[in-house]
């Protein structure tokens, strides 16, 4: 004996069993095409936002299109293709934002919802008495508990994601390296420095597209966004004639 399967519709099955033909409806009818159409249907649109077809409308540091090991964003404007180091590119970020609210009023606090208490040397905590009115002006409150102990009760608000008592500890470090408020004031700036790095992105932090754009369009209005307060460049541009030659394009 011998059977033969034969499809010859969408909904028609024909069999063959040793000459006699049956015909019946096929799987298709229990289960149609409709059921499938999830598993065919066209993939969802990346996240990346589409590039402008004008160039005028491409900004100056473009679109992001991915993270690269959660340290550098990769985007694409209207020369080919930018690399930013975040890390860098957000500390100098942070660092203008800093200068520019202490130039005013001073920096505004951020009250922790939790106090964090955190171990010094005697020293450091008889700076933090000395020295308590620029800590006050740097945004933050602190009190002392005992020889060796500070209580941290607020943070700048510019600065609220960093770690507190990190952020405590090497502000000390300045303050204590310093000395006298003449000296600190003619340091602000290195000061400032120390505390942006601290609120920058960590490296290996994810960002979504919209973050990295974000973080592209505060680079374009930062002043000096080119380099990060240490002089390391912040960002580099690959030309499509760049990437040619990494291939060997028209040769």
């Amino acid at each position: 004996q011998h059977s033969v399967f034969t499809l010859t519709a969408p909904d028609r099955l024909v069999i063959d069993i040793n000459g006699a033909t049956l015909a019946g409806p096929s799987m298709a009818t229990a289960e149609s095409k409709n059921a499938y159409r999830e598993f065919f249907a066209p993939l969802p649109e990346a996240t990346a936002a589409p590039m402008p077809e004008g160039q005028g409308d491409i900004p100056p540091l473009g679109f992001a299109l991915a993270q690269l090991k959660g340290i550098y964003i990769l985007a694409e404007n209207a020369h080919g293709l930018v690399l930013v180091d975040m890390h860098a590119a957000h500390e100098r970020i942070m660092y203008e934002r800093l200068k520019i609210a202490m130039a005013s009023e001073g920096l505004s606090g951020q009250p922790l919802l939790v106090p964090e208490s955190i171990a010094v040397s005697q020293r450091e905590a008889d700076c933090a008495e000395e020295h308590g009115e620029w800590f006050r002006r740097l945004g933050f409150e602190l009190q002392r508990l005992g020889p060796e102990t500070l209580a941290i009760r607020q943070i700048p608000a510019l600065l609220k994601q960093a770690e507190a008592q990190r952020l405590v500890h090497d502000v000390l470090a300045d303050l204590m390296e310093y000395g006298t408020s003449d000296r600190i004031q003619a340091h602000l700036n290195e000061l400032l420095g120390t505390m942006a790095c601290h609120g920058a992105i960590r490296a290996n932090r994810r960002l979504a597209i919209p973050e990295m754009n974000g973080l592209l369009r505060d680079m374009e209005n930062t002043e000096r966004s080119g380099q990060c307060n240490h002089g390391r460049p912040t960002w580099t541009q690959m030309g499509l004639d760049d990437l040619d030659k990494l291939f060997l394009r028209g040769r």
